[in-house]
């Protein structure tokens, strides 16, 4: 079988000292052995490209350097998304973030601008750039019954999982270990729980987890794995724990699922 044509996102880097450059540089390094890659984009030409490149799929401004102010100024080409670093953010920027510069953030957000690119070509019903807030919805009307999203779990987790949601009245629960499948999932249904096993490395379920998040803000959110238990070192559960927090995880708990820990976010359903 001929090797996937790899996808590529093209990101224009506006301003950043040269040790931030040195780091997203390493970020493009890096994406280069998975199946989306991230690269600079220069006119003309971007590197690695079969054909020109019109414009960058991504704008990455540094809101405090002296470029910034064209940003501020001009109309942002049909389809890209800008990331804005700093104050005074325009109107038109897609995400908006602070210094220190969280690189795990930005990888996040550069998946999710692939994710928003499958939207606008119609491969996927998704609006990530505005989240529909559960708050106000009737799940008790027979036409919105509560719903869960359980992603990487293994067979045993996912079966335990569905019988404790029944507890709480989800009886509406969808099961997948697979990344596009779940993004299909999140554009088509409403949800009040997300599961998210980070152990799972099929999936990438940190910008799941990043997306459902943003689409239900009034869900919970929750992710699993073997790090946040006695199977983990210390250094390591307390960065997944920290990761979790910067995400807007609702809930961090250990595999193999302890029922106690469990209970006290099923009991808020």
């Amino acid at each position: 079988m001929p090797p996937m044509h790899k996808q590529r996102i093209f990101v224009s880097v506006v301003g950043f000292s040269d040790v931030e450059r040195h780091a997203l540089n390493t970020v493009f390094r890096l994406s280069e052995d998975r199946d989306l890659a991230y690269a600079p984009w220069a006119p003309m030409l971007a590197p690695g490209a079969d054909v020109p490149v019109a414009a960058a799929h991504v704008a990455l401004v540094d809101g405090e350097s002296a470029e910034a102010v064209l940003v501020h100024a001009r109309e942002l080409p049909q389809g890209q998304r800008l990331i804005w670093v700093g104050p005074d953010a325009p109107e038109q920027a897609w995400r908006v973030m602070q210094r220190p510069i969280q690189w795990s953030d930005v990888l996040t957000d550069l998946d999710a601008v692939y994710a928003a690119r499958q939207v606008d070509s119609g491969l996927l019903d998704l609006d990530i750039t505005s989240p529909s807030p559960l708050e106000g919805l009737d799940f008790d009307s027979p036409d919105l019954r509560k719903r869960a999203l359980l992603v990487g779990l293994d067979v045993q987790e996912a079966m335990y999982l569905r019988s404790r949601l029944a507890l709480s009245d989800v009886v509406e629960v969808d099961d997948t270990q697979d990344t596009d499948a779940a993004l299909a999932l999140i554009g088509r249904n409403r949800y009040c729980c997300g599961v998210f096993n980070l152990d799972d490395h099929q999936v990438d379920a940190w910008s799941l987890a990043r997306l459902f998040r943003d689409r239900f803000p009034q869900a919970i959110t929750i992710a699993l794995s073997e790090t946040a238990g006695p199977l983990g070192d210390w250094w390591n559960r307390r960065r997944i724990r920290r990761n979790t927090q910067r995400a807007g995880i609702s809930a961090l708990l250990a595999r193999p699922l302890q029922p106690r820990e469990l209970s006290q976010w099923m009991d808020l359903l």
